[in-house]
């Protein structure tokens, strides 16, 4: 078997982060053929990101633009690795961290279910340094739960192994500021699956500012009212699951502060969860949370209804 791994770097991301990047990803296990491609948006002709990258052994594709952003350089990466044909091709962000095995395991999975299109495995965040981070490494935990459950399992970045034949068919689309999550719609209502691997996990990072988090969820909720183009192909789906679990994915989760009543609960489900007092240091930062993903969810919407595209804003990144 041939795996490929994408990462798409966007102008922004540091050379520290790349360096620790490619030293993760070179080390995952596979037994097959490999090859590791880093799709790079360059900043200037003085970025030389690209050439350091290549002295680490991988592959590299230069774009002078940033057309199509995230799925832009995803789609250009599936075209520069049609010559290797992969049967599989990994997706990684540059802050990606994940476990020696995560490759193995999910290809795994994927080779025991033909319908299934993608397979990931629970999140974890590596930069839980203040409270805004500890409290997304406690969101992170209820989220690895729902989508456990969930009949539409959607992975943030498409973060995880895929098949090569399907991502290159179907593309990601690039006119929409969530690509992953109008890819995952659509190839659930055209009958593939997603599956969810415990056996192994990724670790990420965590917006360390409220403002970032504003910022990024904002563009989550923008991407989500996108989804609604979908509506009516959603509502002819044989999967009741998914359908349903769509639907409530696209609605409940825009009024956050209907979790506010149960946040006496949550110093109980964190001491249950982590056997740690110190845990409990995230329990105003839910509150604040709450308050935070809620104007964000206005913001986006009152953007959305004035047909004006939410800004993509970098966040910082902790080396």
């Amino acid at each position: 078997m041939k795996l490929a791994i994408i990462v798409p770097v966007a102008p922004f991301e540091p050379r520290e982060v790349l360096i620790q990047s490619v030293k993760c990803l070179t080390e995952l296990e596979f037994s097959g053929e490999k090859k590791i491609l880093y799709v790079v948006d360059k900043k200037d002709e003085r970025d030389d990101r690209c050439k350091m990258l290549r002295k680490f052994g991988v592959d590299v594709l230069e774009r002078p633009h940033s057309r199509g952003k995230r799925a832009g350089a995803i789609n250009d990466g599936l075209e520069y690795l049609k010559d290797f044909n992969p049967d599989f091709v990994a997706v990684f962000d540059v802050d990606s961290r994940p476990e020696k095995n995560f490759i193995l395991e999910n290809v795994k999975e994927l080779l025991k279910d033909d319908k299934a299109y993608i397979s990931s495995s629970p999140r974890k965040i590596i930069n839980a340094i203040n409270l805004v981070s500890k409290t997304v490494e406690v969101e992170y935990d209820l989220l690895n739960y729902l989508i456990k459950k969930n009949g539409y399992k959607q992975f943030n970045g498409l973060i995880g192994v895929l098949r090569f034949d399907l991502l290159n068919k179907y593309r990601l689309n690039e006119d929409v500021i969530t690509e992953d999550a109008d890819f995952s719609t659509r190839m659930h209502t055209y009958g593939y699956r997603a599956i969810y691997c415990e056996k192994t996990f990724v670790y990420e990072q965590s917006p360390i500012s409220w403002t970032e988090f504003y910022n990024q969820r904002k563009r989550w909720y923008f991407g989500g009212l996108q989804l609604w183009r979908y509506r009516n192909i959603v509502s002819k789906c044989k999967n009741k699951k998914f359908k349903y679990s769509w639907y409530l994915a696209l609605t409940i989760t825009y009024l956050p502060v209907l979790m506010l009543p149960f946040l006496p609960l949550v110093p109980i489900l964190i001491l249950a969860k982590f056997r740690n007092v110190k845990k409990l240091v995230v329990v105003p930062g839910l509150v604040i949370y709450s308050l935070v993903l809620q104007a964000a969810s206005i913001s986006a919407l009152i953007s959305f209804l004035r047909k004006k595209n939410v800004e993509w804003k970098a966040s910082r990144r902790v080396c």
